[in-house]
């Protein structure tokens, strides 16, 4: 998908359009731009309750992307494993419940993708500083496949790698703008995925940060 790494690293994704990634897999450009804004005052509020922090890897590695959750399960990784609990191992209590707007937009991004009815119990918060990266991965941790991810996009521009169904597999290299949302389920619901490097390319709603907010139905 060549053409899409003419677009720049900074700024709003200019026009709301859908570009198709896979069978199942889309791309929303624009679909989060008019909630942005209440997004990321949510996100303020949800970190306040649990901090973002950088997790372990079961290998012994600091993630170099700071995580939180909110929901009825969060996404937790350290010696034991990669897994999901009902409560927050850096506060002992639950997670923050997930606000209505996230829940709203994540449906409404899943439904527009060909996913009707997506009603998560998970959201991932992913803060990455300029230079942090996510290594190409599968999400296997939720028990039901048959759900798709919905990945919404804030702040700074990031290159997202969408590849196969076997790591060694080639994969793309997608340009995500504040305010897209990406969106991939059915046959293309485990590809690997991952981030590349970010450039520190301020922008104006969260200077040198990006801030990635991924729905999933994990119990």
């Amino acid at each position: 998908m060549p053409a899409n790494l003419t677009l720049p690293l900074f700024g709003d994704a200019t026009q709301s359009s859908r570009e198709q990634l896979g069978q199942h897999a889309w791309l929303l450009r624009g679909f989060a731009l008019a909630q942005a804004d209440e997004l990321l005052t949510a996100i303020a509020r949800i970190r306040a309750q649990s901090p973002f922090r950088q997790m372990r890897t079961p290998g012994g590695f600091t993630m170099s992307v700071a995580l939180s959750n909110c929901g009825a399960l969060g996404w937790t990784s350290d010696a034991s494993g990669y897994r999901y609990t009902p409560r927050d191992p850096l506060t002992g209590q639950a997670w923050p419940p997930m606000p209505l707007p996230l829940l709203s937009l994540a449906a409404q991004a899943a439904e527009a993708a060909g996913f009707p009815g997506f009603i998560p119990d998970a959201c991932l918060l992913n803060r990455y500083p300029p230079g942090s990266r996510l290594s190409l991965h599968q999400d296997r941790n939720e028990r039901d496949f048959s759900a798709p991810i919905v990945s919404v996009s804030l702040g700074m521009g990031a290159v997202f790698l969408f590849g196969g169904h076997a790591r060694n597999d080639k994969a793309a290299r997608i340009p995500l703008l504040h305010g897209d949302v990406a969106v991939w389920g059915g046959e293309d619901r485990l590809r690997y995925h991952g981030i590349l490097p970010l450039k520190d390319q301020p922008h104006p709603a969260t200077g040198s940060l990006r801030y990635n907010l991924t729905f999933r139905k994990a119990g």
